[in-house]
């Protein structure tokens, strides 16, 4: 009996690691007729073997991507026995079909081709900026596949003007200020990242071949584009609902996360305002709080975060300020054991190029997934150069010195580029490829208030209180999404709930609201990933007790790559019963 017993284990886990090696092989195929199809997709992901070539936007092109997607999904439970995968295999498997899945209907509901300017001045700049920030092949090969590229931009852009059918005025405008930020892209910044190369003169006539076709397609953009353009940019509830569910793939509706970002945007500004009070005396020594009344205690956050965000650096300055906090997180993570800090350190701090900004003060370009040992590249920035004088000064008070430091634990340490170096270290390809964006966003937002939580700043008030509006922001960034798309929310009455309700300067709001315009579900993606990150945290340590361990459980989670947080308890309690 005993010796059937183990017989039959032992074909169970011989069965298993054929069902996982079966998808590896799989997910391998899929990618072998995927990437090609876009090069510069393939480059995002550190697969150099398409660097020359841009993507084939054309219908055909386009139609050959969605096919492919069905196919596979169609192919999938027939080449792969879930059941007799290993949970780490299921895991996977579902990553894969949920990834298919959303693939498919975002081309089907969205049609971002037809309806969004902005994907082919992203490829047109990203194609070339890419290869010369991140890759890891010899410089004068990646200039060879810089120009190569260049020269198909004339003829990628022809075809976007043959693509593009009624997209809405939000994205137009947006695209069009992109595609300015693109030819002085070509014209200057492309010049100074290549430096001194020998093919020099090449370089130079394929970047002004791109910049009059960028100069050509900005003309389309705002004289025979944005006249016919809509402003039908609402998703509606039916299709917000049914893109959020496979988004976040959590036991949460739209409804449940908007009520949960209710409760939580209430309890932020109860605890704001018992920072601000504590603060308020130094702010204004001598003057009287304001009432305690709804009016008051609005009045009384809003003006000792104004006087926080008095503290800023220059326009100029940003980037320097940044470098400047990185050193003292750093060595706060080491010396306080937040988690293991990974070496060496590939993360570059620098100006984000004027084709990449107006929506967003920072992004974190993360490490390829199948070119770990690439940069990664956590971009500030600056204020526009066509932005009035106040809108500069707005924009400066928001991201003040202590806003700054939030900021970069959030992108950088222990945020985005820590957990990104950890989800590349995976063994599954498939985890490293088709990361949940809901984990990845929930992670940085989580350690915000974690690191505070364990001393970090010293007890700074002030920087507790820009922690707590950054989160309050999160918590804005959900609701917000909700009620643009699911409502009929003016931009008026967004810029009043953000400004009055959730303290933003007009900086910050008016881009917020067009970045919320321009997509939908990926703003709710920070507090409902937050939420599964703590609420899995509050559960193993009352679980652990006496037993839990800060830096142990981080790494324990940032183990398992960036999976669903559906199933991010399970994994992570398996990890904790091996040796750290």
């Amino acid at each position: 009996m005993l010796r059937t017993l183990a017989f039959l284990a032992l074909s169970a886990a011989a069965d298993a690691q054929n069902a996982d090696q079966a998808l590896r092989e799989f997910y391998e195929e899929y990618l072998e007729a995927s990437l090609p199809l876009s090069p510069t997709g393939a480059t995002r992901l550190g697969d150099h073997r398409f660097d020359a070539l841009l993507d084939d936007l054309s219908p055909a092109g386009l139609e050959k991507r969605l096919e492919l997607a069905k196919r596979k999904l169609e192919e999938l439970p027939k080449r792969v026995a879930y059941d007799q995968l290993t949970r780490d295999g299921q895991v996977d498997y579902e990553m894969l079909r949920d990834g298919l899945k959303l693939d498919i209907w975002t081309e089907e509901h969205e049609r971002p081709w037809q309806r969004d300017p902005r994907g082919y001045t992203s490829i047109a700049t990203d194609g070339a900026y890419a290869l010369l920030t991140q890759s890891t092949l010899p410089k004068e090969q990646n200039i060879a596949n810089v120009i190569a590229r260049l020269e198909q931009v004339p003829a990628m852009i022809a075809q976007a003007r043959l693509s593009l059918k009624h997209p809405t005025r939000v994205h137009t405008t947006t695209a069009i200020a992109q595609t300015r930020g693109a030819v002085r892209f070509y014209e200057h910044d492309l010049p100074d990242l290549a430096g001194d190369t020998p093919r020099k003169a090449e370089l130079e006539t394929a970047a002004k071949a791109a910049a009059e076709a960028m100069r050509a397609h900005l003309n389309y953009l705002e004289q025979e584009l944005l006249p016919t353009a809509t402003d039908d940019w609402r998703a509606g509830r039916e299709r917000f609902a049914a893109k959020l569910g496979q988004v976040l793939q959590a036991d949460m509706s739209a409804d449940d996360v908007l009520a949960r970002a209710g409760m939580a945007f209430a309890q932020t500004k109860r605890d704001m305002l018992l920072v601000s009070r504590q603060l308020w005396s130094n702010a204004f020594p001598g003057e009287p709080m304001p009432p305690d009344d709804e009016d008051g205690r609005r009045e009384t956050i809003g003006r000792v975060i104004e006087w926080v965000g008095g503290d800023h650096g220059a326009p100029d300055g940003l980037v320097g300020d940044a470098r400047a906090t990185v050193r003292e997180i750093r060595e706060f993570i080491t010396k306080n054991d937040i988690l293991r800090m990974p070496e060496p350190d590939n993360c570059q701090i620098l100006e984000m190029p004027e084709f990449q900004r107006g929506n967003s003060m920072a992004f974190l370009n993360a490490a390829p997934a199948l070119d770990p040992k690439a940069d990664t590249i956590y971009a500030i920035s600056p204020p526009p150069a066509d932005w009035p004088v106040e809108r500069v000064k707005s924009f400066l008070s928001e991201y003040n010195q202590r806003m700054l430091k939030i900021l970069t634990i959030h992108e950088a340490y222990p945020g985005h580029y820590v957990q990104l170096v950890y989800a590349n270290r995976h063994p599954s390809m498939i985890r490293r490829v088709q990361g949940s964006g809901v984990y990845i966003e929930g992670w940085a937002v989580y350690t915000e208030q974690m690191m505070l939580d364990q001393g970090y700043g010293g007890g700074d008030l002030a920087l507790r209180l820009m922690q707590l509006k950054f989160f309050l922001r999160a918590i804005a960034n959900t609701i917000l999404d909700h009620k643009m798309h699911c409502t009929d929310m003016t931009d008026d009455e967004a810029f009043a709930f953000l400004t009055k309700e959730a303290f933003q300067t007009e900086g910050e709001a008016r881009p917020k609201i067009t970045r919320a315009k321009l997509s939908f579900t990926q703003l709710s993606t920070y507090f409902a990933g937050r939420e599964a990150h703590l609420q899995v945290r509050h559960e193993v340590q009352r679980e652990l007790g006496e037993a839990f361990h800060l830096g142990r459980y981080h790494e324990a989670v940032l183990s398992t790559g960036s999976i669903p947080v559906r199933h991010l308890k399970e994994l992570v309690v398996a990890r904790l019963k091996a040796p750290r």
